[in-house]
Parts: C-alpha cells; sequence; structure tokens
C-alpha cells in the first residue's frame, strides 16, 4: 500500500471522533455526563489519534528515515488499541461501567508507552539530521499520556472527594499541557513556517531543545503542586509553562513582528489563520487557569474552574490547531500530482477566514460571563463554523477522485498565488473582510439573544424618578468613584456618601459563589455578574439619596442592599417609592379566586406514579428552565422549574440503585440541586452553577422512602417556592403491588404580579396565597382522578413547603397502612385504622385504602385554612 493511502486511511478514526464529536454537540443538553464525554471524544479520541499518526509522519520526513522504519504495521497496531481504549473508556462512563473505564486507561498506557518506546529507538538508529528534538517532543508526551491515562483510571474509581479534585487537576495538567501540548508544540515550530512559507530562523533548533526540557520540568511542577496540595507550585509550573511555550515561538514571533505576516492569505489561508488563532488561545487559556487556581479557595473549586477551561483549551486550541493541520496535510496525502493538491486546496480554502472569524467570535460570546442566550448563539455559530470543515474535507475527496491526470479542471491562478503587490493587496483585504463578516455575524446574534431575553442581560427598566423628594442640585463637574464587593449576600460598603451634584461610578466586584448584580431606583445597572467578574455602572448626577439592591430574586430580602447618601441636602422621603413591589417594579399582586374554574381546556399534572423499572442504574438530565405557567384559574408566574414542571420530574428506584444525574442551568441565574435521597459531602454537587453551566450529581440510594429534591440556592425558601423542587420514591424491601398508585407533592405558592415571581415579602411573612398539590390551586377538583371501587389504592404524599405541614386525609375513606419517614406505622393487618398522615416539610409517605362504593371522595391537607386555599381534590371512583 502506497504511503499517501495508508496516511489517508490511517486518518479515518480521526474524521469518525469528529463526526461523533459534532453529533454529540447537537443532542448534548440531553445527554448525561455531556461535558465529560465531548472532551474526552475530542482528546481521547479526535487528538489522540491524529497526534499518532502525525507524530510518525514528521518523524518519517524530517529524520529522512529508510521505508517502513517507524514499521507501519506496529503503528496500525497502536492506533487500534489507542482506538479501543478511547472507545472503552466513552462507553464506560456512558454505561457507568467502571471496570470498562479501567481497561480502556489500561489500553491508551499502553498504545501510548509503546508509541513512545518506537520513536525512541527509530531516534537511535537514524542519521544526525538537525531536528531530532522534535523527536524528544513526542517521546515526552507520550510519556505523559501514560502518567494521565493511569490517573484518569484511578480517578473513576476514586470515593474521596477532595482526593477526586485534586486529582482532576492533576490528570488534566499531565493530559493537556502534556500529551497535547508538548505533542503540538513539537509540531508547530515546523509546522507553521511551513504553511505560512517562511524560512525556519536559525535559533529555532536552539530555543527548542533549551524550551523542550523547561515545558517538561514546568508540567512535572505543577502536576506534584496538585498532588501535595500546593497552590503556589502549581501555579508557578503553569506560569513557567506559559514562559517556555513563548521562549519556543520567540524566533518565529519576533521575525513576525519585524517582517509582517509573509504571505497569510494564499494559498493555505484557513491553516495559517486557524493555527495561528490556536496558539493564541493557547497562552490565553492557561494564563488564565493560572490566575483562578492562584485564587481558588478550595480544591473544589479549583476542580471546577479547570472543568471551565478544558472547554477554552478544547475549542479555542486544539480544534483550530487539529483543523489548521489537517487543511494543510490533507491535500498533500491526498496526492494526484500538483493540479490534484491545488485542487483540494481550494475546495478546502472555502470562505477560510469567515469561518475562523465567525469560530472564534462565538468563542468569545460563549466564554465570556454572558446570559445563557448569548452563549447557546455563540456556541452555535462556532460549531457550525468547525463543522463545516468536514463536508469541505469530503468534498476535496471527492474532487480528487472524480477526475484523473489532464481531465482535472483547472483552478483559477488568481485563487492559489498572488504575483504582484495589488492582487496581494486585495487579496489580503479580503481576508480581513471574511474575518469582520465572522465576527459580525456573532455579534447580530448576540444583540437577538439580549432582545429575546432582556432582563439575563441585565438591562433593568428605569423606575420613573429617585428614591426621595427631587431636589435641583447644579452638577459639580466631579466624579466619586467606588468600588464595591459582593459577597455572603452583601455589598461592601453598603452605604456610599456622595457630594450632591458629583456623578457616581461604581465598579461592582463579585467575589461570592453565584450570580449577582447592582441595580439603582433610577434604573442604572451593572447587569447580571457571574462569580469572580467584575461590572462597572455609571448612576448619573447624584442630587437625593438613592437606594441599590441585588434584583436577582430573594438577595434583597436577604440584605444585598445599598444606600447612596447625598450629602449637602435634606434627607429624602419614600414617596418615590409608593406604589413599588419588593423588586423595584411596579404592579399590584396576583390574586386567586377559588371559586373560578379553569379553561376548557386545562390539563392537569398526571398524578399517577410510574412502576418502578429494572433498570439499577437510572440515568436524568435536569435542565433549569424558567416558564411562565398557570398555578391557579387566570392566574400565571414566571416560575423556576427542573424540566419546565412544578414539580419536577418523579424519579423512581430501589434501594442499591444509582443515580445519575446531570444538572444544566439555562436559567437567568445561579442554581443548584439537592438530592435528600443521597448521602454524600454537598461541597461539590450541591454547588450553585452560573447561567449556561452544568454539573454531575451522582448519588446510590441506601435507604428506602419518598424523598425530595430541591434547589439550595439561598435564599432556599425562594427557589422551592417559586417552582424548584420533585420526588424520589425509593420502594422499600417487598413493597406489595397495588392496583393503582399516585403522587401527591403539597407546596406553597407566594404570588408575584400576574407573570411575576414569587413575593419574598409574603414569603418572609409566612402568608401563602395558596397551599397546592402537584402545583396548581384546585386541579384534581377541576380534573377529578378516576379511580376504581374495591381496587386497593396507595397514594405516596410529600411536603415540599418550604414552610407548611399537610394532615393529609381522604374525606369518606380510612386507611388500613400507612407508612412515613421510612417507618411503617400501621401494616394493614390489625384491626387499627388512620385517618390521616401528618408530615412536616421536607418529609413523605404513603397511605393505602380501598374505597367501598361508587362516589366522590375529597382528599386535603386537613389543616382547614389550607384545604379552604387550594389543597383539595377529588378520588371519583366508579
Amino acid at each position: 500500500m502506497k504511503k499517501h493511502t495508508w496516511l489517508l486511511l490511517a486518518n479515518i478514526p480521526t474524521f469518525l471522533w469528529m463526526i461523533t464529536l459534532v453529533l454529540l454537540s447537537l443532542v448534548h443538553r440531553q445527554v448525561p455526563q455531556a461535558g465529560w464525554l465531548l472532551l474526552h471524544v475530542l482528546f481521547l479520541g479526535a487528538a489522540s489519534s491524529a497526534v499518532m499518526v502525525w507524530s510518525a509522519h514528521f518523524m518519517d520526513a524530517l529524520l529522512r528515515l529508510p521505508p517502513d522504519a517507524l514499521n507501519r504495521r506496529g503503528l496500525t497496531a497502536r492506533l487500534a488499541l489507542i482506538n479501543l481504549g478511547a472507545v472503552a473508556a466513552v462507553v464506560g462512563v456512558w454505561i457507568s461501567a467502571m471496570s470498562l473505564v479501567a481497561a480502556g486507561a489500561v489500553l491508551v498506557m499502553t498504545a501510548a508507552g509503546w508509541h513512545g518506546v518506537a520513536i525512541w529507538r527509530v531516534v537511535r538508529r537514524s542519521l544526525p539530521s538537525g531536528y531530532e528534538f522534535v523527536a524528544h517532543y513526542y517521546i515526552g508526551a507520550a510519556a505523559f499520556l501514560v502518567v494521565g491515562a493511569g490517573l484518569g483510571g484511578v480517578l473513576a474509581h476514586s470515593s474521596n472527594a477532595e482526593l477526586a479534585a485534586r486529582m482532576v487537576v492533576a490528570h488534566t495538567i499531565v493530559n493537556l499541557l502534556g500529551w497535547i501540548g508538548l505533542a503540538v508544540a513539537g509540531t508547530i515550530v515546523t509546522l507553521l513556517p511551513t504553511v505560512m512559507r517562511m524560512r525556519l530562523p536559525e535559533s529555532t533548533v536552539r530555543n527548542a531543545q533549551m524550551a523542550m526540557r523547561w515545558l517538561f520540568g514546568t508540567i512535572v511542577v505543577a502536576w506534584f503542586g496538585a498532588l501535595i496540595q500546593s497552590q503556589l507550585l502549581l501555579v508557578v509550573g503553569l506560569i513557567g509553562y506559559i514562559a517556555a511555550w513563548t521562549w519556543l515561538q520567540y524566533p518565529f514571533i519576533r521575525r513576525i513582528a519585524l517582517e509582517g505576516v509573509p504571505q497569510v492569505d494564499t494559498p493555505n489561508r484557513f491553516a495559517s489563520w486557524s493555527l495561528m488563532a490556536g496558539c493564541a488561545w493557547f497562552v490565553v487559556t492557561i494564563a488564565a487557569w493560572a490566575v483562578q487556581l492562584a485564587i481558588a479557595p478550595s480544591w473544589f473549586q479549583a476542580a471546577a474552574w479547570t472543568g471551565r477551561v478544558a472547554v477554552p483549551f478544547a475549542t479555542g486550541f486544539l480544534v483550530q490547531v487539529l483543523l489548521g493541520s489537517l487543511a494543510f496535510l490533507l491535500p498533500v496525502i491526498l496526492g494526484g500530482g500538483p493540479r490534484h493538491v491545488r485542487q483540494a486546496i481550494h475546495a478546502m480554502e472555502w470562505g477560510a477566514t469567515f469561518r475562523v472569524g465567525l469560530a472564534n467570535a462565538g468563542l468569545v460570546a460563549f466564554m465570556l460571563p454572558t446570559p445563557s442566550l448569548v452563549k447557546v448563539a455563540g456556541s452555535t455559530l462556532a460549531l457550525g463554523a468547525f463543522a463545516s470543515f468536514l463536508p469541505l474535507v469530503a468534498k476535496a475527496i471527492y474532487g480528487r477522485f472524480r477526475t484523473d491526470g489532464d481531465d482535472a479542471p483547472a483552478v483559477p491562478p488568481r485563487k492559489l498565488r498572488v504575483k504582484d503587490s495589488a492582487l496581494r493587496q486585495r487579496s489580503s483585504a479580503l481576508a480581513s473582510a471574511g474575518v469582520a463578516a465572522g465576527i459580525s455575524i456573532v455579534m447580530l446574534a448576540v444583540v437577538a439573544a439580549v432582545a429575546v431575553d432582556p432582563a439575563a442581560a441585565g438591562r433593568a427598566t428605569p423606575a420613573s424618578a429617585h428614591s426621595g423628594h427631587h431636589v435641583q442640585v447644579a452638577p459639580t463637574g466631579q466624579t466619586t468613584t467606588i468600588e464595591m464587593s459582593a459577597a455572603d449576600m452583601t455589598f461592601t460598603p453598603g452605604r456610599i456618601e456622595v457630594p450632591a451634584g458629583n456623578r457616581l461610578v461604581v465598579m461592582l466586584v463579585n467575589r461570592d459563589t453565584m450570580v449577582h448584580d447592582l441595580v439603582f431606583a433610577n434604573g442604572a445597572s451593572t447587569g447580571r455578574i457571574s462569580p469572580g467578574q467584575s461590572g462597572t455602572v455609571d448612576v448619573g448626577v447624584i442630587s437625593s439619596d438613592l437606594a441599590g439592591w441585588c434584583s436577582v430574586v430573594g438577595h434583597r430580602q436577604m440584605g444585598m442592599t445599598v444606600d447612596v447618601v447625598a450629602v449637602g441636602v435634606p434627607a429624602a422621603d419614600d414617596t418615590a417609592m409608593a406604589g413599588m413591589d419588593h423588586d423595584g417594579e411596579s404592579g399590584a399582586d396576583a390574586t386567586i379566586d377559588f371559586m373560578r374554574k379553569p379553561s376548557e381546556g386545562f390539563v392537569a399534572h398526571d398524578p399517577r406514579l410510574a412502576p418502578v423499572s429494572s433498570q439499577r442504574v437510572h440515568k436524568e438530565t435536569l435542565r433549569v428552565k424558567e416558564v411562565e405557567r398557570e398555578v391557579a384559574p387566570g392566574v400565571t408566574q414566571r416560575l423556576w422549574t427542573f424540566n419546565g414542571s412544578m414539580p419536577g420530574p418523579v424519579l423512581r428506584g430501589k434501594v442499591g440503585d444509582t443515580f445519575d444525574i446531570t444538572l444544566i442551568n439555562d436559567g437567568s441565574m445561579g442554581h443548584s440541586i439537592d438530592f435528600h435521597a443521597g448521602s454524600l459531602a454537598p461541597d461539590k454537587p450541591m454547588r450553585t452553577i452560573s447561567p449556561g453551566e452544568s454539573l454531575q450529581y451522582r448519588f446510590t440510594a441506601t435507604r428506602s422512602g419518598i424523598w425530595m429534591y430541591h434547589c439550595s440556592t439561598m435564599p432556599m425558601s425562594a427557589h422551592i417556592a417559586n417552582g424548584m423542587f420533585g420526588a424520589v420514591v425509593i420502594d422499600p424491601p417487598n413493597l406489595a403491588p397495588v392496583d393503582q398508585e399516585y403522587l401527591m407533592i403539597q407546596s406553597e405558592l407566594y404570588l408575584g404580579a400576574q407573570g411575576g415571581m414569587v413575593d419574598e415579602a409574603k414569603l418572609n411573612g409566612e402568608r401563602p396565597d395558596a397551599v397546592v398539590f402537584n402545583g396548581y390551586a384546585n386541579q384534581y377538583d377541576y380534573r377529578p382522578i378516576d379511580v376504581s371501587v374495591g381496587k386497593r389504592i396507595r397514594i405516596w404524599v410529600l411536603v415540599a413547603g418550604p414552610n407548611r405541614p399537610t394532615s393529609f386525609h381522604v374525606v369518606g375513606g380510612q386507611f388500613d397502612q400507612t407508612y412515613a419517614e421510612g417507618r411503617l406505622l400501621l401494616d394493614g393487618h390489625s384491626s387499627g385504622g388512620a385517618q390521616a398522615l401528618a408530615l412536616a416539610p421536607a418529609q413523605g409517605g404513603y397511605v393505602e385504602l380501598t374505597l367501598p362504593e361508587a362516589g366522590n371522595y375529597p382528599f386535603v391537607s386537613h389543616i382547614m385554612f389550607d384545604a379552604e386555599h387550594g389543597a383539595h381534590g377529588i378520588f371519583h371512583a366508579s
């Protein structure tokens, strides 16, 4: 088999992994462990296959080896091993089979070690060529993959949360900076000058040899720092790595600075721009990572920030370097003579700079602390730009084999080679225009996303005036600048004195773990600020006292307020605040008419409980969604929900079952989740995640009962009252079957304005507007639940609260079996009975009964105020 044909076939696994990556990106919201899978499909699958193939190719070309010196058959075996290992690891995580993950890690370690030894043996037998240093990069990279794969296998079986957090950091260092970073460093130092038609600077070899030692050493330092819990060593290692990478590229950077970018626009425009953009993302990403690790308050936070860094590292750096390299190399390995090579280049150059501009602007929109819709828009455009590479490759391959020899259509020379300065300037202008067009499309998408959801972007609706009375104060022309911080539900400082007539500018630094903003009564706002970020707001000229607060629901009531005092004018009264609700917006609260019926098309929440499945591992994706829903006839509220419903999806299993939950925050503020059915340290799985982020929550059900899950972000009461709760039913062993089984979750409504959110004042005063079953007042009065006379019924009951208990009772029925909080209270075999099941908030149980004759049997909370305010329904027996 010819060498070019073999190279083309050897790259098939890389392209299959890339296709898998695109498909997985399109459906990742519905896929458990999607973040982990996306990264490992790219790093362990596509990138590892490409590195193994092209490192062998570059060794062959640079060292001028005799035919098959690297043993093509052995290389094929190593490719098979590393791809089998990658498949085993990915599938193992997908189906939660840790033994399969461990087997995959062993296969990857074997392939990497074998590859490093093979290159080392070839280098020892080769004649001196001046490029042996590239082999040393590849050998070091392979050694780090052996270590990194081993760490990955250990990490999959780790049960110690803090150790696992440090292992995540160490695993990321040796794989990203060692395996991928060293392999790319060794390749790029010769590939990029070749792509850009540059003469390799004389100092390149010397710098590369020195940089290789420093890169290797700094990786070891950073890795060791993670293992021994030394943030100092960790950060020093990362900074040293950046310095070594810069030193490696210094001759190349210096030449560009002195002579400009030669022929960057032709003929491999996409390869040039993509490689340069990838290198820029590489340096910026590692620098940002070093800063984040330096200020991380715990190893859990360090692991979380490491996970965030992996995204720009993967997309900004690795994808662009991979695509840029393939865009240059594939036309060559396709072969067929100069005409076919030019034709393949032309096919893959379609919209080159436009694609690069679109991809990088989209990534910036995704990575910045932007609202969820902006992140979706940016990531979608970037994915489209990257994915367009695949059909262009297919087009190039098709063009290569469609015709032979002189029958191939000629490619216009001007699109491949620029021969005079005028045409070169025109081509450069077109290249710049392509980048600008890509950036412009992303900017338009960002504007459209903000227009669709302005509240999430922090665009507050201005109030009519400042708080207090209005006094005409002449502007002084001076500016008072204040730096504030947000942490622990407090603004510091909480009082600002400003000379009357001065302009006030506030810079807010969010030092908390959740999203905040700062809104003033005159409408000035910082917009939403993510953890670790900052924002600035020009409040305007201060002529009277002014109130400020965090507009995230519940935060103002928990003390996130600031008072601006105008020095030199009388204190203001509160008249301008009249008519404003508790979040600074005008409008009266919605009210419920308990005599009103819903519309004819009303569909009640399905109370039937699905039977337990035979699965022992339950995978579920819960997406935070902000939706406006009817909660009583004619009354709507903007709820925060899991998967769009209140209550959220019901999970059911048996003792010993494992639940693998992916939480995705598609809301406009921070949220979290707490499963009472699992017993584990809450630090990491129950942490608050910002909009656009996700987390994995894995627990094993060790005890039976009906358990609550809910958002645990502060103020917890507001998040529960606004819809963020659900149930996990773990069947007691030997639970007897019944004819009909239902679930009732009781909660409270504290209504804000029509279409608004929870009223914090009512919530803090424990003044509910309604107490409801399954999220809607009296819904089973309007749509009674059909049951059968003489059939055995089991009703599971959970009190979500957040404040009120229940005394669950079926009018006209008697319970012969009751179960509460893991204990059977009445076993059904005695002459005794029960009339009600009493449960406090976050408690649950079940009752069983048989209805003796046809008719309507109301069920209520026997706390009569609650029964008369929505906690009421009907079983219709027939």
